[in-house]
């Protein structure tokens, strides 16, 4: 196993109900993709959501009844998901590359919810040669056994790593000597007349809206796909192919 995936294993996709289960599994530090609570002012939900909090594990408000249809009337409030992954670090990942002395290519995914595209995007970016793929902790879509199969198994072969704020995981990039760069249908830019032959990190938006203003603010360069039908845009999981497809050319056959 090489630096980059030192981190990662596969681990069984688990789902976990009660305050027992939860807490062993906290305790025993499983990786856990999300936790869903019940609405209400439990003591014990509010000591969950503070643990959950401090360890950056996601969690969701939900109706009793969801629960109920998940477990029964078993749950006590309480469902946690184990993850099919485990998540790596984008400071440790980088760090890494850079040690090893390879060019880092980094993805950065601003809102992807399709389980679909999520898992074609990884199946590309393995592919492809990219050292890291970054979600944020919410708002991005679960990596269950579906995304899983949809990426031909490339999600166990590629880091992925959350963060809080998508914004300031790029600064930290940037702090790092790594180029932002950010695609956009509007952008003047084609994507072969940028460099790509440097440090680098893709940042795709999501599939309705496209990149967040607060992600855009903070983007280097904005490029664009040229394009000759009628039809406006491109799926996500395509575009994105596209550009990695090019930043590969470039670094195989030179700028």
């Amino acid at each position: 196993m090489n630096d980059t995936n030192r981190n990662k294993r596969k681990i069984s996709h688990q789902k976990l109900y009660g305050f027992h289960a939860v807490s062993e599994a906290l305790a025993s530090g499983k990786e856990i993709e999300r936790v869903f609570l019940k609405r209400g002012d439990n003591p014990r939900i509010k000591d969950l959501q503070r643990i959950l909090s401090e360890r950056s594990i996601p969690f969701v408000f939900v109706p009793e009844a969801k629960l109920n249809r998940e477990a029964g009337e078993k749950h006590q409030g309480v469902m946690a998901i184990c993850s099919l992954i485990e998540y790596g670090v984008i400071e440790e990942v980088i760090a890494t590359v850079f040690e090893r002395g390879e060019n880092p290519l980094i993805l950065i995914l601003d809102g992807i919810t399709d389980v679909r595209n999520l898992g074609g995007i990884a199946r590309t970016a393995e592919c492809m040669g990219v050292h890291a793929i970054v979600v944020p902790e919410s708002g991005s879509a679960q990596i269950n056994g579906e995304t899983v199969k949809i990426s031909s198994g490339a999600l166990h072969n590629i880091p992925m790593c959350r963060t809080k704020s998508i914004p300031h995981t790029i600064e930290f990039m940037q702090n790092a000597g790594i180029t932002i760069v950010g695609a956009s249908e509007k952008a003047e830019t084609c994507l072969h007349e940028f460099d790509f032959c440097k440090p680098i990190a893709i940042v795709m938006g999501s599939e309705d809206h496209g990149l967040s203003n607060a992600v855009i603010r903070k983007v280097a360069h904005l490029l664009r796909i040229p394009m000759a039908g009628v039809t406006s845009s491109l799926n996500v999981s395509v575009a994105c192919g596209m550009l990695l497809y090019e930043c590969k050319r470039q670094r195989i056959f030179g700028c």
